[in-house]
């Protein structure tokens, strides 16, 4: 378990966080010095590619991010700003955190990210890619899938297919 309670995968990261993000604002999405509480809702992503497991990293949507190291394992608690969606932890966990009450995207978090999500691409990785929430395959662009409260979400690249995680949010404390 992570320090969100959540299990960090054994695995490579997808990609790594955008090395020249400099705050400004992206998709509609603030960068502020503080994070927001009027929307305060977690979601949980999860990707494989051609079957394999690849690790959301810690730190997407903090620019300067500084990790904390807890008993559990890395935590990012500051850094220049928070995007109104970003990671704390290596751990899949999506925090949007807003001062406005709108839908948020799939499409908008991989904005942050600086990686492109088509219905043939997840970041760098090409293929097929099916979306799947909350244990239902989403029908149409992965780049619209919602982020709501509490939600597994699943994209995978390729073959073979992977069940649906889930996670235990009662456990997490979020």
């Amino acid at each position: 378990m992570g320090p969100e309670r959540v299990p960090i995968p054994g695995a490579p990261a997808l990609a790594g966080t955008p090395a020249a993000t400099t705050g400004q604002a992206i998709d509609g999405v603030s960068c502020q010095t503080t994070e927001q509480t009027v929307l305060h809702i977690h979601t949980h992503l999860t990707i494989f590619v051609n079957g394999k497991q690849r690790q959301v990293p810690a730190g997407i949507g903090i620019p300067d991010a500084v990790a904390q190291q807890t008993p559990a394992g890395a935590f990012i608690d500051s850094g220049s700003c928070f995007y109104w969606l970003h990671t704390h932890a290596a751990d899949g966990i999506i925090h949007i955190e807003s001062p406005v009450h709108r839908t948020f995207t799939l499409g908008d978090f991989f904005d942050e990210w600086g990686q492109p999500l088509s219905a043939r691409q997840v970041g760098p990785a090409r293929g097929q890619v099916t979306a799947i929430v909350n244990g239902r395959v989403w029908q149409g662009n992965p780049r619209q899938v919602p982020l709501g409260s509490h939600e597994n979400l699943q994209l995978e690249v390729g073959t073979p297919r992977v069940a649906p995680e889930t996670i235990n949010w009662s456990i997490t404390g979020l």
